[in-house]
């Protein structure tokens, strides 16, 4: 035993140091114990907050959703201890703010929808559904809404035994010229060329639940074959047109379906448009084929370009919209609740693909393609506003109409009519101005540091320096058109007009000229453009007669939209302005 006792001294440790150890043991443990409740007590604690926090977030915005929020009533989330008043919510009493709006009714929903969908009688069909025809007095029944064929939002699809016609659009046409008398034109396209299948219009009005039957007496091809694209198969734009019968002369009809048969229960239904002038016509209107910019940053300068034709006088103008950057729907926005613009979303019909971004390569890829579509907003212009205005001109945004002797397109139109009726004693369908090119580069040649008095913003106020030469006359040039005897334009010219031969009359140089404000010529003329067009250039200061307006009204819009101040206020105004 004395020997087993002095071998355990000597591995046991000495009696200060088995202290120490305890000591140290006694302390590990204590401190975990305290680390655990702390942490506990944090968890605990910061839970209780974040679900206050979202308690409240939740109760606030409730409260803006449902119109009762209070000024200074707003709840601070209250930490376990505080002796803050206590914002704590009862959870099995609470009741959530939610949107406890009733729901809306058939009649409302048609109300939201119709203005989305324009060319669409769904106010007329939501009126009418429930009527019921008379037993064998007409051998088909109006289209239900929910039957017709639609290839996207602004096209109905009829199909036939020769060509698929995608429809966009129907107007009444009364005007005194139409030798067809009180007359409704269809636009659309159809995948045929000289399209020879025999079709009808079914022709609804509010006054009766039968449909009058006309037949259709033309397709007029707002083309020419020399232009290319001139191939079965693919889609090519059309204005067809049905007479109104005698008996219905004086009437509106509210709806048109196309058929191939007289009793084909139709695939399409249109509302037909007839916007009678209230009061007298207004003078201009601009029609604006569809923006395709979605990646381009246009905002400024269609900012100006706007305040521009607004100046000189330009009544409204209509745009059509593919896909725009961002800021430039801000700035559509703006000067829509202004009255100053109108803007119609419009698509691709058929197969072409209306996806963003793939809608834009298409376009560019497929230059005739894309001008052919070009064909249905700018003809869709001009039968809406055919008897509001007095002259309606087709534009780009970087195109400016521009009078030289007067300061104003009425005077101007004044002048040239005149001299039009000199030269022949006709009303013309037209009035065209010769094109001139205002490069980008020419103003960093004349003028490398560019106008100090001008903000460097206003692209077109700054570029006054144009080409010595001008495009040839009759080639892209722009026209104040005739309503009262256009049939179907194209971006240069109309194609056809009432009364046979269209007859437009070149307005001199010295009168006005169409300002083209680019970076390179067009891809027609890009190989002359160094010689004929670049190589010699002049200042053209026409345009600062209205400088000190263009630059107060644009500036001033710019200001309002948050172009301009800090990164706070932008952000304020709800932009995406970088």
């Amino acid at each position: 035993m004395a020997l087993l006792g002095q071998t355990i001294a000597r591995v046991l440790p000495s009696r200060p140091c088995r202290r120490t150890l305890g000591l140290i043991t006694i302390w590990t443990c204590f401190c975990w114990v305290v680390f655990r409740v702390s942490n506990d007590d944090h968890l605990l604690t910061s839970y209780y907050q974040v679900e206050k926090v979202n308690m409240n977030t939740r109760e606030l915005l409730g409260r803006i959703m449902t119109g009762k929020a209070e000024n200074n009533t707003v709840s601070t989330p209250v930490t376990m201890g505080s002796t803050t008043e206590s914002g704590e919510i009862n959870i099995l009493e609470a009741v959530p703010y939610i949107d406890r709006s009733p729901k809306l009714s058939e009649a409302d929903l048609v109300k939201k929808l119709q203005p989305q969908m324009p060319n669409l009688p769904i106010v007329y069909w939501q009126e009418n559904k429930k009527k019921k025809a008379n037993k064998n007095a007409s051998c088909t029944k109006y289209p239900d809404i929910y039957d017709l064929h639609f290839n996207n939002k602004y096209w109905q699809v009829t199909e036939t035994s020769n060509g698929t016609f995608h429809l966009y659009g129907a107007y009444l046409d009364v005007r005194s010229k139409n030798r067809l008398g009180p007359t409704v034109r269809v636009l659309g396209m159809i995948n045929r060329l000289e399209p020879k299948v025999k079709t009808f219009c079914q022709l609804w009005f509010n006054d009766s639940k039968e449909p009058i039957f006309s037949k259709v007496l033309e397709y007029k091809y707002i083309w020419y074959k020399k232009w290319g694209n001139y191939k079965q198969g693919l889609f090519q734009p059309y204005l067809l047109a049905c007479q109104l019968p005698k008996t219905h002369w004086g009437k509106a009809p509210a709806s048109v379906s196309i058929v191939e048969k007289k009793c084909d229960v139709a695939t399409s239904n249109l509302r037909v448009i007839y916007n009678k002038p209230e009061g007298e016509k207004k003078k201009f209107a601009v029609c604006v084929k569809g923006l395709d910019f979605p990646d381009d940053d246009l905002s400024i300068r269609l900012t100006e370009w706007i305040e521009l034709l607004h100046t000189l006088g330009a009544d409204k103008i209509f745009l059509y919209n593919l896909e725009v950057h961002p800021n430039v729907t801000k700035v559509l926005d703006y000067y829509t609740t202004k009255g100053l613009v109108d803007v119609t979303p419009i698509s691709l019909p058929g197969y072409q693909p209306n996806l963003p971004v793939l809608q834009h390569m298409y376009l560019k890829s497929k230059l005739n393609n894309k001008r052919q579509n070009e064909l249905i907003p700018y003809n869709d212009c001009l039968y809406r506003n055919m008897y509001r205005y007095e002259y309606i001109a087709l534009l780009d945004i970087d195109e400016v109409i521009m009078p030289v002797e007067h300061n104003n397109w009425a005077d101007m139109m004044e002048e040239a009519v005149k001299s039009s009726l000199e030269v022949k004693n006709e009303t013309r369908a037209s009035w065209n101005f010769r094109n001139v090119y205002f490069m980008d580069e020419m103003l960093d040649i004349h003028e490398p540091e560019h106008f100090k008095d001008i903000p460097p913003y206003l692209h077109m106020m700054q570029h006054v320096y144009r080409s010595a030469n001008y495009t040839k006359p009759g080639q892209y040039v722009k026209c104040f058109h005739n309503p009262e005897k256009a049939l179907i334009l194209h971006n240069h010219f109309p194609l056809g007009c009432l009364g046979g031969v269209c007859t437009s009359y070149p307005v001199k140089t010295s009168l006005a000229h169409l300002q083209h404000y680019r970076q390179d010529c067009v891809s027609t003329l890009k190989k002359s453009c160094k010689n004929d067009f670049k190589s010699a250039s002049v200042k053209d200061t026409t345009i600062w007669k209205w400088k000190d307006e263009v630059i107060r009204k644009t500036t001033e819009a710019l200001q309002k939209l948050g172009f301009f101040g800090s990164a706070e206020n932008r952000n304020s105004l709800n932009s995406v302005i970088p």
